[in-house]
Parts: structure tokens; sequence; C-alpha cells
């Protein structure tokens, strides 16, 4: 059997499985447009040459920095379903007489070329979306079509991110040991230590005996020292401690569950605390800078009243960026959370055809995949946001006697990013109906 004639068989078993080809391709064209239009804003500020410049430069680099996590997390998701829904046709091209090597190699192509294809179809979407950004108000003007990026950059966007799905694709497959029979090795997860919360506790602590003093740094340089450590430690205890959390609530959850969908929601969580957090991580660090910006913007408002028309300016372009950032980061995270869905609904297949078969309805488990994602969302939205609040106190309280609005604007945008991601859960129903509707392998 030639190579040629695996990689058809390959191609043609792929084009079976539709909904869950369109899922990573529609993941990936998000993930471009989204990149694509908060690069090309970030380049109309690399145009303006004052005094003001500089500040705006930095802050766009921030908004794309923020923006990385969900990338990451939702090209991963996107390999990881093209890679489980294809272990059954492993299978078959190991019995027809692939090596190991080849089906790596098909898997990497196949990978590539679905995020290729999601890369292009999203630089088209940035494209038509292009005159909506070019109305977004900054300094007290649209950006205009500085937003629109050069062919060189939009081609170097789409390379990134097939490497990301071609990177992804191989750490994937370190994970699965392919027998002759194509049979994939199953762990046990890892446990989660409760030593994480104390050292998640103490670092809080610190950063926020820091804030409370920063004012009376000696230097514009320690301030800027103290914030930056003092956020980044924060930001990453809430990635150490995060599955310690869902594991202790869903252990919980699973003793007092009195449904079905309630038991077979936190048995989920708990199967893998660390894969429930990879699903919503990317929420955590939104929460919190939201939250934190919130704050701040709130602070400056109140500070810019009798301030200049230029400060007044700068407080509301900040305003707008958080928003953007919000909506972006969640966007990812709902698209995440739809591939990370479809591709449990695949590895659990097992699973929801005994369920299917014992009479649990397709209604309950649906509800439960809904509830072991949403689960998760709302105890890292709401937990980043209370430890900001926390880092930042008195700042909170002040800033919700002085700006409540741009609070609950914020938190608006937040329950705005929770319905998103519901939404995302609801588009990969389809793929637990076309599994249950396979007719059963023959013996």
């Amino acid at each position: 059997m030639t190579t040629l004639r695996l990689a058809w068989l390959f191609a043609r078993r792929s084009a079976s499985a539709r909904s869950t080809v369109v899922l990573p391709v529609v993941a990936f064209a998000v993930v471009t447009a989204l990149l694509l239009i908060v690069a090309g804003g970030a380049q109309s500020f690399f145009t303006w040459t004052d005094d003001m410049a500089g500040l705006y430069q930095v802050l766009a680099v921030v908004a794309l920095s923020l923006l990385i996590v969900p990338l990451v997390a939702l090209g991963g998701s996107a390999a990881r379903l093209s890679a489980r829904r294809r272990d059954d046709r492993l299978a078959g091209l190991r019995l027809l007489g692939a090596t190991p090597g080849m089906v790596t190699a098909l898997t990497v192509i196949e990978s590539t070329v679905l995020a290729v294809a999601g890369a292009l179809a999203g630089a088209v979407v940035a494209l038509a979306a292009s005159p909506l950004v070019a109305l977004i108000p900054f300094r007290g003007e649209p950006l205009g079509f500085s937003v629109l990026l050069g062919p060189a950059w939009v081609a170097l966007a789409v390379i990134g991110v097939g490497m990301l799905a071609a990177v992804s694709a191989v750490v994937g497959l370190r994970g699965v040991i392919l027998s002759p029979l194509g049979v994939r090795t199953r762990q046990q997860a890892p446990r989660v230590r409760w030593v994480r919360v104390v050292v998640a506790i103490a670092v809080v602590a610190l950063v926020a005996g820091a804030m409370s003093v920063v004012s009376a740094a000696p230097g514009v340089g320690i301030l800027v020292t103290v914030l930056a450590v003092g956020f980044g430690g924060t930001v990453a205890v809430l990635n150490l401690i995060g599955p310690w959390v869902l594991r202790v609530v869903a252990s919980g959850q699973a003793r007092r569950a009195r449904t079905a969908r309630r038991l077979l929601a936190a048995r989920s969580i708990l199967e893998s605390p660390k894969a429930a957090w990879r699903q919503v991580s990317g929420v955590a660090m939104t929460s919190f800078v939201a939250v934190v910006a919130g704050v701040g913007v709130a602070v400056m408002d109140a500070a810019a009243g009798s301030a200049d028309a230029q400060s007044r300016m700068l407080v509301a372009d900040i305003r707008t960026g958080v928003l953007i950032t919000i909506v972006a980061s969640f966007l990812m995270v709902a698209c995440s959370a739809g591939v990370n869905q479809a591709a449990a609904v695949l590895d659990r297949r097992d699973l929801y055809v005994s369920l299917d078969r014992i009479g649990m309805p397709v209604a309950e488990m649906n509800a439960a995949r809904g509830r072991a994602v949403l689960s998760p969302l709302r105890i890292t939205s709401i937990g980043s946001a209370v430890t900001a609040a926390v880092v930042l106190f008195p700042l909170t309280g002040l800033s919700l006697l002085i700006s409540p609005l741009t609070l609950a604007t914020v938190a608006g945008c937040l329950a705005t990013g929770i319905l998103l991601v519901w939404a995302a859960l609801r588009a990969t129903r389809p793929v637990l109906t076309r599994v249950l509707a396979e007719p059963a392998p023959s013996l």
C-alpha cells in the first residue's frame, strides 16, 4: 500500500466526519480573525508619533499579550479534537501496513491543512470586518483604514497558526501509544496537591500588602516593577490553584449530586481537573485583568473630572481597549470550549452510547456536558474577579463609590462572555447526536 493510497483513505474518512472537521476550521478562523483585527488596531497605534504615542503603544502590546493564553489554548484544543476523532482511522491504517512515522506524518499534515484553511477563512473575515473596525474611536476620531495589515503580516499570521497546529498535533501524539491495533492508552489523571492553595494564599497576601504601600515607592521604576511582579505573580498562582479548586468543588458536587446530570458533570471534571482548567484558564486572566483595568479606569475617571481634555480622552480609550480585549478573549474561550467538548464526546463515545442504551435522554447528556464547562467557568470568572478585588483593596471599594457604571460595564462583559461559551456548547450538540446515531460495530 503506497503512502498516497493511505493518504487518500485518510482524507476520505475525514470527509465523513463533517461536524468534527468544521469545528477546528471555525476555531482557527476565529483565532486568526481576532488576531488580525487586534494586531491591525495595534498597528494603527504605531503610526502615531506625538508625546502620547508611547503610552498607547505599550497598551496595545499589553492587549496582544493578554490574548496569547487563550490563543494557544484554542490552537491546542482544535488540534486535540483532530487527534481524538481519528483514533479508529489510525487503527485501520496500522492494520493496512502504515508505520508509526507515516501515521504521525498524516496526522500532522491533516491538522496543519485544517488550520491553514481556517486561518485563510479568518483572514477573509478580518478583511470583511475592517470597515467596522475602522470606525472604532481612539483619541477622539475613528482609527481609519490604518487597521489593515499588509499581505506579509497576514501571510505570517496564517503560517504561524499552521505551525501552532502542527506543533500541537506532535505534542498530542506524544501521549498516544499505537499498538498494531491502534489502541490508545489511558492513564489516571495526576492528582492536584493541596499545597498549591497555601502557596497561592501566601502570594496573594504578599501582593495585597505590596499594593497597599506601592504609592510610597521612591521611584517610577520601582513602582512599575512592583506592579508588574505583583500582577504577574497573582496570575501565575491563579493557574497554580485553579485545578485544585475545581477538583475540590467537583468532589463536593459529586457527593451531593441528586440528579444524573449533576453526577455526570462532576465526574467529568474529576476525570481530569487540569483539562477542565485548561478550557477556562483564559477566563482567569481575562477576569483578573478586567477587574484591575476597571478599577484603574474608575479611579482615573474620577481623577480626570478636573483634568484636561487629553486625560479624559485617555481614560475613555483605555475603557474601550479593555472592553475589546475582554470580548476577544471570551470569543476564543468560547471556541475552545466548543472544540474541547466535541473532542470529549468522541473520547467518551462508549460512555454516551451506554447511557443512551440504558435510557438516559439526550437532553440530560447535553445538560451534563454544559454543566461540566459552565460550572468551572463561573468558578473561574468569579474567583479571579474576587482575587483582583482583594489585591486592589481598598481601591476596589473606592471605585464602586465613585464610578459604579465602569465596573458594571465590565461585569456585563463577563456575563456576556459566559453566554458566548454557553452558545458554543449548544453548537456541539449535533456531534453527540451523530455519535449516538452511528450503528454499533459488528462483532
